[in-house]
């Protein structure tokens, strides 16, 4: 994936479907206007963006619908140039909501079918109108679902064609191998989407997962800021690392390009999040260089397993993933 990376290269997935190497990610918190979302996400299709994250969870897919609909009303592209991810949320686990769930969101995309649909987390919440319903001792509530039934009803989604491909998210290794090993098993995950930046590269789930003929795809790959509200505090900024920054410097580009080229360089699918129009236009900008074998191995050697989202919510559910080693 290294030689002929271009800005159309996209990766092909086990069911045969392809998916653009370099994505938009969509996801902001609950201080950022929502107006934002829809307003990168125009300018990305412009730049020549063609792979679009978003979620539920996001709470912003009505915007994102909008500016996609805007941008095949105009002609700048038209639905099959698209690639459009969305996800599963965790209230929406039990078999009887998974397809209530879907259905939702194509509504507010203003679609009538989705590239790829994850399921969002491996742990259940309530079912009911909250994000994340919660006692009153301001607990989440969780759910035990068994996945594989929430995932025999993702099979029937695809057969229906409400979405082409089927993947998850933040999964660890023992909980793809059960979807894996589920008996009658039709289509397996094509991708597992989880954080993944130099501080923390996944080189085990990687691995795994290319064993297995799926495709990582990598959030967070910028790091993230810790002065936001949702990141765990007290983590170093990743693209201040001095190491990220000279090897910017050798190649006259920022540290955000060289952590994107990273991933790219190692068969990852990566997704870059801003609602900035010059790093939009900065992080597309990744096809025209080619990092060293001494630089990857120098951004390799960076790895600290510093998780920025670790969804500490989800910390005492019974199927939360991070406990493991990958």
């Amino acid at each position: 994936m290294v030689m002929d990376l271009t800005p159309s290269s996209s990766v092909k997935l086990s069911d045969g479907h392809f998916m653009p190497v370099l994505g938009l990610g969509t996801y902001a918190p609950e201080t950022v206007s929502k107006s934002l979302a829809e307003e990168a996400t125009e300018m990305a299709i412009d730049i020549g963006y063609r792979h679009i994250d978003s979620a539920h969870l996001y709470m912003n897919e009505e915007e994102i619908g909008r500016a996609i609909h805007k941008k095949i009303a105009s002609g700048t592209v038209k639905r099959e140039d698209l690639f459009c991810t969305s996800k599963l949320w965790s209230t929406f686990l039990r078999p009887e909501l998974v397809q209530t769930g879907l259905e939702m969101t194509l509504k507010k995309l203003q679609l009538s079918y989705l590239d790829l649909y994850l399921i969002h987390f491996p742990g259940g919440l309530k079912p009911g109108k909250e994000l994340i319903p919660m006692d009153t001792q301001g607990n989440a509530i969780f759910d035990r679902v068994d996945i594989c039934a929430t995932w025999e009803i993702l099979e029937k989604c695809k057969d229906a064609g409400l979405v082409k491909s089927i993947g998850v998210s933040n999964f660890n290794h023992r909980q793809i191998e059960k979807i894996l090993h589920k008996p009658g098993l039709k289509y397996k995950p094509v991708c597992n989407q989880v954080e993944c930046h130099p501080y923390l590269n996944q080189h085990k789930l990687l691995e795994f997962c290319k064993s297995n003929d799926i495709i990582l795809t990598a959030f967070a790959a910028l790091g993230s800021d810790a002065r936001k509200d949702w990141v765990t505090k007290n983590k170093p900024p990743l693209l201040e690392d001095p190491v990220i920054k000279a090897i910017a410097g050798k190649h006259m580009r920022t540290s955000a390009q060289v952590a994107l080229r990273y991933q790219l360089q190692r068969g990852v699918v990566v997704l870059a999040k801003s609602f900035n129009e010059k790093r939009i236009k900065e992080n597309f900008q990744v096809f025209d260089f080619q990092l060293s074998p001494e630089d990857m191995n120098k951004l390799d050697s960076l790895n600290r397993n510093i998780r920025y989202l670790e969804d500490l919510l989800f910390a005492q559910h019974p199927d939360y993933p991070f406990n493991d080693d990958y």
